[in-house]
């Protein structure tokens, strides 16, 4: 099929009884005419003054972009500054064009953004303000655990869109993919205590009772912090990454849409996985950070291993690991619930993901100490 040859874009200037008369002819397309330059335009309204500018299209062929862009030059010009005034009648146009030039003159340019408030808040409106967003927070954080309670409940019925296949793929996640940093950082931690402790009691001729100070800084508090913290910025992250990712994408609104609930199936399997594997991890973690004392302390020391196991049997009581196994429960479900919280909230954006990973590691954390002080606060009323 032979193309259809241009009609090259034509204007012409006539006038008449009813004023000045712009004639245009030909077609108008970018791609085959181009378009239109602001010089040429300008020469049209050279020789016009004041008054008003009729615009004819009877005889105009095929158009596009190039006869918008044509047109808004011609209206912009018309009402530069220092210029006399003129006036464009436009009613002869088709009213698809008249429709896109007028879109065309709503641009940033001229747009004029409010002026920035000068006025600052009260500090009671500040205050105010603040407590307002705490409280909503507060809520939704509450409203979370609450739906994890009743949700775990019927979970242990079957009675949830909870997949099993995510939930283990998930406990390998948190478990075996995490065992090498929760060595290296645990090791590290009880050789540190060891150390420390060994320079220290070595003044008093107490060397010995470095396994006591190893012993029970490791089972009631230091693995199940240092732990947590791994898993805050290793896997709390992550989640808050992940259910991002998905908010941005709109996976989340099409599970709404088709009907799954979005906490049975994205949230509980990462909180079940996480509450599931941090008892576990605890236990790996004190055995790790006692060996790595034991290193210190028989490099430094002269201690035998013998004496050192005696020593550690004797001062740390299985109590010290209960308390252990319980902050490790809750911190698990501290870190789970801050990931998942925060990311089901993120916004829509590539940024927003690295905020939400970033706001659930620092929220994780700050909560895991906070946690452990309460923890402190109630084993001291206790006498424990």
């Amino acid at each position: 099929m032979t193309p259809v040859e241009a009609d090259p874009p034509r204007w012409q200037l006539s006038r008449r009884d009813s004023g000045v008369a712009l004639e245009l002819s030909g077609d108008w397309v970018a791609r085959e005419t181009g378009v239109r330059s602001a010089a040429e335009v300008h020469s049209i309204l050279t020789d016009l003054g004041s008054g008003t500018l009729r615009l004819d299209v009877a005889h105009l062929g095929r158009w596009d972009s190039a006869l918008v862009a044509f047109l808004k030059m011609l209206h912009d010009l018309a009402r530069a500054p220092g210029k006399d005034p003129l006036q464009i009648d436009d009613s002869s146009l088709p009213e698809t064009v008249r429709r896109l030039v007028d879109m065309a003159a709503v641009s940033p340019a001229g747009f004029s953004p409010p002026a920035a408030k000068t006025r600052r808040n009260s500090l009671v409106v500040s205050v105010g303000n603040w407590t307002l967003e705490l409280y909503s927070k507060t809520v939704d954080v509450a409203a979370l655990v609450g739906e994890f309670a009743l949700e775990s409940a019927a979970a242990l019925r079957g009675r949830t869109y909870t997949r099993a296949t995510d939930v283990l793929h998930l406990v390998r996640e948190a478990g075996v993919g995490a065992l090498g940093i929760v060595a290296i950082v645990n090791g590290l931690v009880g050789a540190i205590l060891a150390f420390v402790g060994a320079v220290q009691l070595q003044k008093f001729g107490a060397g010995i009772y470095v396994a006591n100070l190893v012993g029970v800084a490791v089972a009631r508090e230091m693995a199940a912090i240092v732990t947590a913290i791994v898993m805050a910025g290793r896997t709390g992250g992550a989640y808050a990454a992940h259910l991002a990712t998905m908010q941005g994408n709109e996976e989340i609104d099409a599970l709404n849409v088709l009907g799954v609930p979005v906490f049975d199936f994205l949230i509980l399997p990462r909180i079940l996985a996480l509450v599931t594997m941090m008892p576990l991890l605890y236990l790996y973690a004190c055995a790790v950070a006692l060996v790595g004392g034991l290193i210190v302390s028989l490099a430094t020391l002269g201690l035998t291993s013998a004496s050192f196991l005696q020593q550690l049997r004797e001062a740390v009581s299985p109590l010290q690991f209960y308390i252990g196994l319980i902050k490790s429960i809750a911190f698990g479900a501290l870190v789970a619930l801050a990931g998942c919280h925060v990311g089901i909230k993120a916004g829509r954006s590539a940024a927003d993901v690295g905020r939400a990973a970033t706001t659930a590691t620092v929220a994780g954390i700050v909560g895991i100490i906070a946690l452990d002080a309460l923890f402190a606060l109630c084993a001291n009323a206790l006498g424990i």
